[in-house]
């Protein structure tokens, strides 16, 4: 088995180093294969020059100009990805990095297509801002309405899936920027996965770049998630793949 833990990033020159060692040190207890892909996404600062310091033999930073979104950084990644088994991790270090070994564990325990991380989990232990709950209680309200998701928080970073999950849903994808997540829980429901298996989380959120969460985030967001919809019940866009997944 070969583990792709793909970090996309942009403005994380202050934790993007920090993020990959403590990720660094976690890997390297475990005995299978591994690879790190840091993906750049246009960002105007030195993000890839301090991801280049950090010392790991598994480790590759891609980057590109100009800024894409989260959801475009993700699509690089894993067109550039070996793994049977593929994750995406914040940059911002919000979650420790031994998590990801549990939730692999359980993707093969239950033989999950996907393991969510979930910060509403009975068992998370979540520490971040009042402002932020407020918002993800509406957002999983919203989703909840629309989408009859049988996922309780699309929105956490962290997710462990199989390649093969990966490999069909992002060719239907839009990879826009703010409802990235949602959209891939979306197609991959369409496509008929249904083994979504949620698991806790401990985080600590860390808003060192400046977050997400501001008006402007929240309005664009909505307007994603609006997208998906339409795309999903009207233009029918995920009845079919519209390009390649192919590596490089």
């Amino acid at each position: 088995m070969k583990l792709s833990v793909i970090i996309p990033a942009y403005k994380e020159e202050a934790n993007i180093a920090r993020t990959i060692r403590n990720l660094r040190d976690e890997l390297d207890k475990l005995d299978y294969s591994k690879e790190i892909i840091v993906v750049v996404d246009g960002s105007p600062d030195e993000t890839a020059a301090k991801a280049k310091t950090v010392n790991c033999s598994y480790l590759r930073v891609l980057s590109y100009t100009p800024n894409r979104g989260k959801g475009y950084a993700i699509y690089y990644g894993v067109k550039h990805s070996q793994g049977e088994i593929v994750t995406f991790f914040d940059a911002g270090g919000d979650f420790h990095p031994d998590h990801i070994d549990r939730f692999v564990k359980l993707l093969e325990i239950f033989d999950a297509d996907i393991v969510v991380g979930s910060k509403v989990h009975p068992a998370s232990k979540v520490n971040y801002p009042k402002s932020r709950r407020i918002f993800s209680w509406g957002w999983r309200m919203l989703i909840r309405l629309l989408f009859r998701l049988d996922v309780s928080d699309t929105q956490t970073g962290l997710k462990v899936a199989k390649r093969k999950l990966i490999e069909d849903v992002m060719p239907r994808a839009t990879v826009k920027q703010y409802a990235f997540d949602l959209e891939l829980l979306v197609i991959a429901k369409k496509l008929g996965y249904k083994r979504f298996f949620e698991a806790p989380v401990n985080m600590h959120f860390n808003d060192a770049g400046g977050g997400a969460a501001n008006l402007k985030a929240i309005r664009k967001m909505f307007n994603d998630m609006l997208a998906v919809w339409y795309r999903l019940h009207i233009l029918h866009y995920y009845d079919q793949p519209h390009f390649k997944l192919v590596g490089k």
